[in-house]
């Protein structure tokens, strides 16, 4: 699949955008013996622009859902179709370049390379992708000061707050470009002041426009988000809400 099928097929027929997740009763299960379905089949639409929180506690599935979604894993059952693209049409090789186009990851470590600058770590997230070096670090500038962090582009990690480097990890899945910000526990190593800073950025990369999905077991970061969905023994729902279905 070339990136202009791809880039077109975000827009229905009907010209109305298509989400940028959608779950067709999509379900995961481990073989056995015996069995385990982590995820049941669900339904799930996250549309352009939304910021929604997954909640659920330990072992409700909640890993299960974040490696689907982020094309970590493929579904055993139903369709997930990422920006209107099937992704079960994709081969290994290409499903692997449609999660670097269109997903940012952040996850609750950090994941810097001690040695290496703010700059140089978001960088590192274009070295496999066909982003001359020149432009990854004008790329990884802009990002950084995107995240209030354009006077820290230098310093490596160790001379960096808890705060700090998790907006370093935030640039580093912005600079990609993507059309989707999957966060996992993104505050779970922070302080409530570094995590309150945190969950401010991501409230500012919402008001711009960016689509975020931010997976938690705390309520107060589920708050957050402007619907909440949550997975309890690998079943997903929702409270019943007006507007979309």
């Amino acid at each position: 699949m070339t990136e202009t099928t791809e880039t077109t097929e975000t827009a229905g027929a009907d010209g109305q955008d298509v989400p940028v997740i959608e779950f067709r009763a999509v379900g995961l299960t481990y073989p056995g013996p015996p069995p385990v379905a982590a995820l049941k089949p669900c339904e799930l639409a996250v549309h352009r622009g939304e910021f929604i929180t997954v909640v659920g506690p330990s072992g409700s599935g909640k890993s299960t859902f974040l490696n689907v979604a982020g094309l970590l894993d493929a579904p055993t059952g139903g369709t997930y179709l990422l920006d209107g693209i099937d992704t079960a049409a994709l081969r290994d090789g290409e499903r692997t370049a449609l999660r670097g186009r269109r997903i940012g990851f952040v996850f609750q470590s950090f994941h810097l390379l001690p040695h290496r600058s703010a700059t140089e770590n978001v960088m590192l997230s274009m070295v496999y992708s066909a982003v001359p070096r020149a432009e990854r670090r004008a790329r990884a500038r802009t990002a950084l000061e995107r995240v209030g962090l354009a006077h820290r582009a230098e310093a490596l990690p160790g001379r960096l707050s808890g705060g700090e480097r998790q907006r370093v990890a935030i640039a580093r899945a912005l600079a990609g470009r993507p059309s989707l910000l999957l966060c996992d526990e993104p505050t779970g190593n922070l302080d409530s002041d570094n995590a309150g800073s945190v969950l401010d950025l991501l409230g500012e990369l919402h008001a711009s426009g960016m689509t975020i999905v931010v997976i938690t077991h705390d309520a107060e970061v589920a708050e957050r988000g402007e619907r909440t969905v949550t997975i309890r023994d690998g079943v997903l729902s929702e409270p019943a809400r007006e507007g979309r279905t």
